[in-house]
């Protein structure tokens, strides 16, 4: 069951790191993002989808 939910976080945090490149935002920008999303794991993509994916480019412009 552990191994499900990995790569099912996995899956999930590729997709937001390809969102976030898709975005017209600095490139620092992107990868700060991404790194966080990548390094915090379910909770960073629960608040990129839920929060941030709406105020990304807001912040780094």
């Amino acid at each position: 069951m552990g191994t499900i939910l990995y790569l099912v976080g996995l899956v999930c945090a590729v997709m937001a790191v390809l969102d976030i490149f898709k975005r017209n935002i600095s490139t620092v920008g992107k990868v700060l993002a991404s790194l966080l999303v990548l390094l915090t794991s379910w909770a960073g993509l629960l608040v990129y989808y839920f929060y941030a994916k709406d105020h990304l480019e807001e912040w780094f412009r």
